[in-house]
């Protein structure tokens, strides 16, 4: 984790919940006063963000302790224990909501990570994120997918080509497009292209394209490309995949499966802080 860039975030966040501090807490409860609290999972699902959630402390209040109980990566159970916190009672107050946020929602991304990384097992074919995140989360959030067990895509537009269907109606044709990059990227950087036909598909790969994706294909549309393409070029099913879908488009034979509901519309995971 890049912690200058987490910190960074987590400033925004805490400045974003308390503007001009805490008007309950700074009005109620003594700064003297110290408190020990516990975080608690509600509910099943995979632990993503423990080490942000210890940031948002630090940052309120360095002196806060903070000791986590499990890992990362971990499956959790109502009832567990996931990190202890002890310190000034205010500190803890002001960084509860904020340490919630980031947690709860990086575990959600775990967890339905994990959905389809399940639905996957026995099968070659490996589940991608997408750039479909929150903006300025992008790195935690691709993070908690890496936590559930899937795969990261690239992280921005510098680091591949991806040449979609904007891209070919200003240039003309997919060879017409890998043919332009090619030239100007050489072969430092995989180029992949997206297509919605056998026929693109076989244009992308003899193109020269290392990477396609079927967008929005349907399944009879898939199965002809993996029979034709297969182990030839690296295959990416693409395009409003449900977790129910997810094996049977494996079971064509495709490379990976990129997922953009993982990070665009996943639930946070029930979570909380209780004071002992």
């Amino acid at each position: 984790m890049n912690f200058a860039e987490i910190d960074k975030l987590i400033k925004l966040a805490l400045a974003e919940d308390m503007p001009q501090g805490d008007i309950t807490t700074d009005n109620l409860i003594p700064p003297e006063s110290t408190s020990r609290a516990v975080f608690i999972a509600k509910e099943r699902g995979v632990l993503a963000g423990l080490r942000v959630a210890e940031r948002v402390f630090k940052l309120v209040d360095a002196s806060v302790n903070f000791t986590p109980l499990i890992s990362d990566g971990t499956k959790i159970h109502p009832g567990d224990r996931l990190a202890e916190v002890a310190g000034p009672s205010q500190a803890l107050l002001k960084a509860e909501r904020t340490a919630l946020n980031f947690l709860q929602r990086l575990s959600g991304i775990a967890t339905f990570t994990r959905h389809f990384v399940q639905a996957l097992a026995g099968t070659s074919t490996r589940v991608l994120d997408t750039r479909k995140t929150t903006p300025g989360l992008r790195s935690l959030e691709k993070y908690a997918v890496r936590m559930g067990g899937g795969q990261n895509h690239r992280f921005s537009l510098s680091d591949m080509v991806l040449i979609k269907d904007n891209h070919l109606r200003l240039v003309g044709s997919i060879t017409e497009a890998v043919k332009k990059i090619r030239e100007r990227v050489g072969n430092r950087v995989k180029i992949e292209v997206e297509v919605t036909s056998l026929k693109e598909a076989e244009e992308a790969f003899k193109a020269g394209a290392d990477w396609v994706m079927l967008d929005n294909m349907s399944l009879e549309e898939m199965k002809k490309v993996v029979a034709v393409l297969k182990g030839r070029v690296v295959l990416e099913a693409s395009g409003n995949v449900t977790l129910d879908k997810a094996r049977e488009i494996a079971a064509l034979g495709v490379d990976y499966i990129s997922v953009g509901r993982l990070t665009h519309s996943v639930e946070a995971l029930d979570i909380s802080l209780e004071f002992i």
